[in-house]
């Protein structure tokens, strides 16, 4: 497969209790099953020939979760920055966590920038983690920069744009996403990236995440290939 292939997927992996609780297994078994998958599936992408890759790994509204719950996953987290940062500059990946990191215990934020940092000349492959990550979060925190900028004579409101906004956002340097996909079936996108998916398509899996594989993944690529993306233009008449 190498015509149409996006330049960049986002995945919203969603399903980890779902796929627990259908097994009578504990939620935190299902987030170490999520994790297994999206090992597999960052290998599928790489031989795919993907060059950026965002998942929303942990939501600002996460937060709201059971404590225990909260402690798994971030056990979770620590332990797969230390596990898979080798395996992440081997492959020539470069890591980039976007998110508010003051809500993050100290030590992960100091293995996510020693992450960053280990990686940040690796160009087989970008990998996006939204981690305490909220789309509009994202977008008042750009809007209290800018305005930060007028009030101190640095910008000007009506030099104010689309692109120079985009630049405020934590993914300034990322491509917006051409495909979002979404696992367990749900059909909607939860304060995901939402001014970056404003012309992606988009692609619902009724597979709890745990289960996602490399040709879920090539079913998604293929409907992907089917679009029209038109960006708000009129379709062309034969």
């Amino acid at each position: 497969m190498t015509k149409g292939i996006p330049n960049h997927i986002a995945v919203i992996m969603d399903g980890n209790g779902r796929w627990a609780k259908a097994r009578r297994l504990p939620r935190a078994f299902g987030h170490r099953k999520g994790a297994e998958a999206l090992r597999e599936l960052l290998k599928a992408a790489i031989d795919i020939g993907i060059p950026y890759m965002t998942f929303y790994s942990f939501s600002s509204e996460n937060w709201s979760r059971p404590q225990s719950e909260i402690e798994d996953i971030m056990g979770l987290l620590r332990r797969y920055l230390q596990s898979e940062l080798a395996t992440f500059h081997q492959a020539g990946i470069r890591l980039k966590v976007i998110g508010e990191r003051s809500r993050l215990a100290k030590d992960i934020v100091q293995l996510i920038d020693d992450a960053e940092k280990q990686t940040a000349e690796n160009d087989k492959m970008t990998v996006v983690m939204a981690l305490s990550y909220g789309g509009r979060q994202e977008i008042v925190e750009a809007s209290r920069q800018m305005a930060i900028q007028v009030l101190n004579n640095e910008l000007s409101p009506d030099d104010i744009t689309e692109e120079l906004f985009g630049k405020s956002l934590y993914t300034k340097d990322i491509p917006d996403p051409d495909l979002l996909i979404r696992t367990s079936g749900e059909m909607r996108i939860s304060n995901f990236l939402l001014w970056q998916l404003a012309y992606s398509e988009m692609v619902f899996v009724e597979k709890n995440w745990p289960d996602f594989t490399r040709d879920d993944l090539l079913w998604a690529i293929e409907e992907y290939q089917k679009r029209d993306r038109r960006y708000g233009a009129a379709a062309e008449t034969g």
